[in-house]
């Protein structure tokens, strides 16, 4: 079964796209590579508990066991040595990245408390976006009782376009609901 979104890019955003940005290779045409997304766990310093239950949460929200991430130095301001878990992340391709795409602008993203939309200036001048959510529950996968404690998470969606405005115009043919700029 092909995913909603990849369905979609194939049979509208493809042609869209072709006549906005005047290109005629097909291959040249940007679309969305991979989705990571991390969770940094600070308190799993001290509570080994709350590392579990963010790879637990990551691990429901994506469909992918995550890959602990370890810290690369020692601070010691933080009470933090080299080689303590720290985190957890995930990288997604092909469907189960679309999957989770659309889960995030269809449902999870309207149950942002305050939403007023995505900030457009999320770019890193590659074409690729970040954003942050303060809370997982945001996710109807996760069941409020057994997840008590919030936990914020970034995602990263990495595209293959040259430059921001063109990976910005295809989000939004994906329907990601940024911001209007002032």
């Amino acid at each position: 079964m092909i995913p909603r979104l990849q369905e979609k890019y194939r049979n509208e955003i493809v042609p869209e796209l072709t006549k906005e940005l005047g290109v005629k290779n097909p291959m040249a045409i940007p679309r969305i590579e991979k989705i990571t997304v991390n969770m940094g766990v600070g308190s799993a310093i001290n509570e080994k508990k709350h590392l579990e239950e963010a790879v637990e949460a990551l691990s429901q929200i994506t469909g992918q066991k995550p890959v602990v991430t370890q810290a690369r130095k020692s601070i010691a301001g933080f009470r933090l040595r080299e080689g303590m878990k720290i985190g957890c992340k995930v990288t997604m391709r092909h469907q189960r990245m679309y999957e989770f795409l659309d889960r995030l602008i269809s449902l999870a993203l309207p149950r942002v408390r305050d939403f007023r939309g995505l900030n457009p200036n999320g770019f890193d001048k590659r074409g690729n976006y970040n954003m942050g959510l303060s809370e997982q529950l945001v996710f109807p996968e996760l069941n409020p009782d057994k997840f008590t404690r919030p936990q914020g998470m970034t995602i990263t969606i990495v595209t293959t376009a040259k430059n921001d405005d063109d990976a910005r115009l295809l989000l939004k043919k994906f329907g990601m609901p940024f911001r209007a700029e002032k």
